[in-house]
């Protein structure tokens, strides 16, 4: 029987076991430019079967939120390869999540004080995370966005193939492209965030073209085999919903699997919450949503996530269900999770006021189990 402490091999990267450290934004990279402490924080967790960095963005015009770590800027990837080589030298592996937020973002982090961009004009709702001028970290609600033109959409195409390459000049061993919870690539796939009438709206293939699109230049770039992808098809993350998500999802299932990626990131149900959420008038099965996906002839490894404990990780992979799980919150208190999880011991409890900004606290100061003992 599988064990979520088994080897397994995704694409071209082979992980030491089945537990994946979620992205999680912590916003202590200021100027988007990886530091010592960030280089600490990954060091420490390098037993996860593969870490997935925070959500890093592709360009200035996908950062939503400030303090986070870019690839766009040749500093941040001399920040990279440090945290690269610290998790590596540990015998961990690491990809980065390429990341465009669209219309959840504020003026204040845009080039130029302009607003958000979004498949349509539809503001997000909800809240970002900016700094003051005098320093002090405030939540504050997204600005309103405009929409694409359909000639600028290449370009940002674009700008995911350049990161995707900055990332393996960074020492990288692949890249999650981020397409869930309310973001850029979500937003095009929903009905909710998505008005368009032009090749990418309307249609099922149209709202998925944007993804695909995506998806084919990173993989063109670096390799399928280091390219994996994460979606939430039932999230209402950043004010997202769709009003018929299994079609969608299985059209995209379908399509992926022409692709040989290394591994797809299903987040099950509303992030952070309930994981049998569903939109409202729709049902969606995630089982069927995976089986799709296998029956079109893909192969990439299938990994879950959403509030998983270890009683619930190791059914999903000795059942099949899945192949990995990832998991977030436990591994911001438990630099050695892997380690707890299979001893079946204690877990250090996360402190949520320290989740975004600030230093040391809260970030690498959460004691090993040998640390404790």
């Amino acid at each position: 029987m599988t064990s979520l402490f088994d080897p397994i091999k995704i694409g071209d990267i082979e992980l030491q076991n089945r537990v994946a450290m979620a992205p999680l934004t912590r916003n202590r990279s200021p100027k988007a430019v990886p530091n010592d402490l960030n280089v600490t924080y990954y060091e420490q967790r390098a037993s996860a079967g593969l870490i997935i960095t925070e959500g890093t963005p592709v360009t200035q015009q996908g950062q939503g939120y400030a303090d986070v770590p870019g690839l766009y800027l040749p500093e941040a990837v001399e920040g990279w390869k440090k945290v690269t080589a610290a998790v590596q030298a540990k015998g961990g592996k690491i990809v980065t999540q390429l990341w465009h937020v669209g219309r959840v973002s504020h003026v204040s982090l845009q080039p130029d004080g302009q607003a958000p961009v979004a498949p349509s004009a539809i503001p997000a709702g909800g809240k970002t995370y900016i700094v003051n001028d005098d320093g002090t970290g405030a939540f504050v609600e997204t600005s309103a966005p405009r929409a694409l033109e359909a000639s600028e959409i290449p370009g940002i195409v674009e700008d995911f193939r350049k990161a995707a390459r900055a990332a393996m000049d960074a020492g990288f061993d692949g890249v999650e492209i981020h397409g869930a919870n309310g973001y850029l690539i979500d937003q095009f796939l929903k009905t909710g965030a998505n008005q368009r009438t032009d090749e990418y709206g309307g249609l099922i293939e149209n709202r998925a073209r944007f993804l695909l699109q995506v998806v084919d230049a990173v993989a063109g770039e670096i390799g399928a085999g280091r390219t994996g992808l994460r979606l939430s098809p039932t999230t209402p993350a950043n004010g997202i919903s769709d009003r018929d998500p299994q079609p969608l999802f299985s059209y995209v299932a379908e399509q992926l699997a022409k692709r040989e990626l290394s591994f797809i990131h299903v987040i099950e149900g509303a992030t952070g919450g309930d994981r049998g959420f569903q939109y409202d008038g729709t049902t969606f099965n995630y089982d069927a949503f995976r089986d799709t996906y296998r029956r079109a002839g893909g192969r990439a490894g299938w990994m879950v996530n959403n509030g998983y404990d270890r009683e619930a990780a190791m059914e999903a992979v000795a059942s099949g269900r899945a192949d990995l799980v990832s998991f977030g919150r436990l591994f911001i208190a438990n630099p050695d999770l892997v380690e707890r999880l299979k001893a079946g011991t204690v877990l250090n409890d996360p402190d949520r006021n320290t989740f975004y900004g600030g230093g040391a606290k809260g970030y690498t100061d959460y004691p090993s189990l040998d640390a404790a003992a």
